[in-house]
């Protein structure tokens, strides 16, 4: 068995982000953690529900299928749980035939630390004080939102969207933003059109997924990739030279100029989107799997 991971994109998931666990929380919650215990003993053979984010770890590791000598993806599980209560959460992946044979179980501690030790490119979890720590850390993570959607299996691409400030990129031109307003704003955008935005949270992960894209032709690559940002011309120029500078491809740009993205992501068809900013998760969540990510000056 191979000690390491080598050049796999590898995303941690927490188990309540990968599974529907709100039944067995609300236990936990209301009578304690023995009695949590003896409820995911009880019921270890029953297979949990999918949770918000089962729909793209799957689609993840369909990308494996093809590559079965040379696997691309790798999924590790990253839980509260204890090794007896997580007994349930392995006998539902098995069930699912889901591709996941890591797993941290922390016993109730936040499992941030192992986000690095498997060498995680981004965390997903739905607890925001994990997600919180995991960033404060320099990992790219985000706290998963209930689906308030029925998502559609029928595209099999593995599809990304992201917001600009504060996610890929740093929240610097945000900060003139919300301290000067959207003039000051698009002036110093245009000024700076030429001089790189500083790298955000995700851009370690958005350059892994431009590598695995490279593993592929253009015209078949499984992934896609796209920016959907609130900027419009001519503040977009800068974003483009900055990707540019970085060499790291987005397939689809959107410059939105403040419009509400959720539509724009349904007709993307996005797996996840992830954003910085709650107003756009919520409405987000209506039509896909939305990630917040607490980072910059919309979360302090």
């Amino acid at each position: 068995m191979s000690s390491k991971l080598g050049d796999k994109l590898v995303v941690a998931i927490s188990s309540r982000a990968l599974f529907d666990l709100d039944e067995s929380h609300a236990i936990y919650e209301k009578q304690g953690v023995e009695a949590y215990s003896r409820y995911q003993i009880e019921n270890e053979d029953k297979p949990l529900p999918p949770g918000a984010a089962y729909q793209l770890v799957k689609k993840l590791l369909a990308l494996n299928n093809d590559k079965s000598d040379n696997p691309v993806v790798e999924v590790v599980l990253l839980s509260r749980n204890s090794a007896d209560t997580g007994l349930r959460i392995f006998n539902s992946i098995q069930h699912y035939q889901l591709d996941i044979t890591r797993a941290a179980f922390t016993s109730g501690r936040n499992p941030y630390g192992y986000v690095s030790a498997f060498a995680s490119h981004l965390f997903l979890s739905t607890n925001p004080n994990d997600v919180r720590t995991a960033l404060d850390n320099g990992h790219a993570a985000a706290t998963i939102l209930p689906r308030n959607n029925q998502h559609n299996e029928s595209n099999t691409e593995l599809r990304f969207a992201f917001d600009g400030d504060a996610v890929i990129f740093s929240d610097e031109a945000e900060q003139i933003y919300k301290k000067r307003g959207l003039k000051a704003f698009t002036e110093n955008e245009t000024t700076s059109a030429n001089q790189p935005l500083m790298g955000g949270p995700f851009k370690s992960f958005l350059a892994a997924l431009h590598r695995l894209q490279k593993e592929y032709s253009v015209e078949k690559c499984p992934i896609r990739t796209a920016l959907v940002t609130a900027r419009s011309a001519p503040a977009h120029e800068r974003v483009i030279r900055t990707l540019r500078d970085w060499q790291i491809r987005i397939d689809e740009a959107l410059f939105l100029g403040g419009m509400p993205k959720g539509q724009f992501l349904r007709s993307f068809e996005a797996d996840v989107f992830f954003d910085d900013q709650t107003t756009h998760c919520d409405d987000a969540a209506e039509h896909v799997a939305t990630g917040h990510v607490p980072h910059g000056v919309a979360n302090n």
